[in-house]
């Protein structure tokens, strides 16, 4: 019989059918853990770290922190371990990352629409103070971040944050982190509708809900009536636009992102009427969080989904899979030369007006946010806000007021008129706190504002618009370096003597509305950070020398001759 067998022609087994290639998405059956992170998140829903850290953790300290919740599941609670002091850039990336952990915590907490009352701003000033050591930063992200938090102190800084409405819930991790909005939404002139009701929904129905707390990667949201919010680098956005036959709405942008792999948003070609903003936005997510990719963390983010289906394809799937219903076709809003930052004194739409400061790159301290509540109530205001660009508006001023004001804020050392340098420059974390960075980034990016008030004093009145200038400490881009007029991504690079230093590769050009682009990167060019403040000069004098009449300062750069930006 064995014989037989062995004589008979051999059917080939049927192959089997193919899912398609294999990116760990949800919704063609790959639910299985392919990363560390998706099998953390697998493990145990994130959110519910925070009873471990107010039962456990906090009561016997940092070393008792299980590493998935120390690296990980923290995060959902506006949470990240910080930098220990000693390493320099030289050793990122190549230090074990238990090794840079420090045993204090950045703390984000989470400033939907940028929005705060002065009682809010002047409790996360005396948390700043009581818990760490009077820092804070005013994020391009419309957050505050503190820093030297200890895990002991967390429960009692939940307890005063809630107490006056806030919260540090999904502030951070793989899930919808803080709604930007426009920072004077509902008293501008300028905007086409006021985005606030959608944001309050937004966030009271679904910041904490389990169904979205396991995204393959984090997800950032702007909704703006007017083009103050960066839209294009944000992973959905709802940009005011004017409907011809249905009148002010939002336009759909879906999958913008920067960091090592830059993408902007694409038109969805979709119109949606205020009320519709919170159900939209969640058939977005729901179809990341379906359709995203998690096999490799590199390719977890929107913008890879959208880079491979089209906006087509999109929009289609979550018309039919998710709303059930199709959307209004729409207009796409009328792109805008330069940045909305806010900064100085305008009108609001009541008669009153709004003033806006520019900390220094964003660095602040407990005890000057609460300098900012006492000043506004001095007089009358009741209102502050934060931008996506690290500023500080105070709303609600009376206009025999607004001298007290600007003079109350400028003994701050927050002045409603900075220069054009000061006014321009953000810079993430940097090296002092954040184990990703290379180079220092906020001292650096204040230093750097000083010099060029000084070099750059006899040409700074000819600037009409300001020259952004970002600095970034690692690749990551949280302070958009690719989009801003001039982009420093810090790296480690050799000095005169061949020795290892801190440096920055230079992007130039980059912009956003009629400038939307990534800056041009220059071949093999390298500027150490000491030298920062001479090369800018020489940018600045080269584009007021030879731009043309109107002529941006991103339009220069993209067409000036390569050794004129050196």
């Amino acid at each position: 019989m064995r014989g037989d067998v062995e004589d008979k022609p051999v059917t080939p087994a049927p192959k089997r059918a193919r899912k398609g290639k294999a990116e760990g998405q949800w919704k063609l059956g790959y639910r299985e853990p392919l990363n560390k992170n998706e099998q953390s998140k697998k493990d145990d829903n994130p959110l519910n770290v925070r009873a471990r850290i107010e039962n456990i953790y906090a009561h016997r300290g940092f070393d008792s922190i299980d590493p998935a919740d120390l690296r990980g599941r923290f995060r959902w609670m506006g949470l990240y371990t910080q930098r220990a002091e000693g390493f320099p850039g030289t050793d990122t990336g190549h230090v074990e990352e238990e090794e840079l952990d420090a045993s204090y915590f950045m703390l984000r907490v989470r400033v939907d629409g940028g929005a705060l009352t002065t009682e809010q701003l002047r409790v996360i000033g005396e948390i700043s103070q009581t818990f760490a050591r009077d820092t804070a930063d005013v994020t391009d992200r419309e957050n505050i971040q503190l820093h030297w938090i200890r895990v002991e102190d967390v429960p009692e800084i939940w307890r005063r944050l809630e107490g006056v409405g806030l919260t540090t819930t999904e502030a951070c991790g793989d899930c919808p982190r803080v709604v930007l909005g426009s920072p004077v939404a509902g008293i501008s002139a300028d905007e086409i509708i006021d985005g606030t009701p959608a944001i309050t929904e937004i966030v009271a129905r679904y910041i904490g809900d389990r169904s979205l707390s396991n995204l393959p990667r984090k997800f950032k949201t702007a909704i703006s009536g007017q083009q103050d919010v960066a839209h294009e680098v944000n992973d959905v956005s709802f940009v005011g636009v004017d409907h011809p036959e249905h009148g002010p709405g939002f336009d759909l942008h879906v999958g913008g992102g920067l960091s090592t792999n830059p993408k902007l948003a694409v038109r969805l070609g979709a119109w949606v009427p205020l009320e519709e903003v919170p159900d939209v936005w969640h058939a977005v997510v729901q179809v990341f969080r379906d359709y995203g990719y998690r096999r490799l963390r590199t390719r977890a983010r929107i913008k890879f989904l959208i880079a491979d289906w089209g906006a087509e394809k999109f929009r289609q799937v979550m018309e039919d899979e998710y709303l059930h219903r199709k959307l209004i076709d729409g207009p796409a809003p009328e792109a805008i030369a330069g940045t909305i930052d806010h900064v100085g004194v305008h009108d609001q739409t009541d008669g009153r007006k709004y003033v806006g400061v520019a900390p220094p790159a964003g660095r602040t301290s407990g005890s000057t946010l609460v300098g900012v509540a006492k000043a506004a109530e001095d007089v009358g205001s009741t209102r502050v806000r934060l931008t996506p660009y690290q500023k500080i508006l105070v709303l609600d001023v009376p206009s025999e007021q607004v001298e007290t004001l600007t003079t109350a804020l400028d003994h701050l050392g927050l002045p409603a008129r900075p220069s054009v340098f000061r006014r321009s420059t953000m810079a993430c974390t940097g090296l002092e706190f954040c184990k990703l960075a290379f180079v220092d980034t906020k001292n650096r990016a204040g230093d750097l504002v000083t010099e060029l008030e000084q070099l750059c004093a006899d040409v700074a009145g000819e600037l009409e618009t300001p020259i952004s200038i970002h600095l970034n400490g690692c690749p990551n881009s949280c302070a958009r370096i690719q989009v801003a007029d001039i982009g420093l991504k810090g790296q480690i690079v050799n000095d005169a003597d061949g020795n290892p230093a801190a440096g920055f590769q230079v992007h130039l050009g980059g912009g956003l509305g009629l400038d939307s682009g990534f800056g041009r990167k220059l071949r093999g060019h390298k500027v150490l950070s000491a030298d920062l403040g001479p090369y800018v000069e020489r940018l600045v004098r080269a584009f007021v020398s030879e731009r043309h009449d109107g002529e941006r300062f991103a339009q220069w750069a993209l067409r000036a001759e390569e050794g004129r930006l050196q």
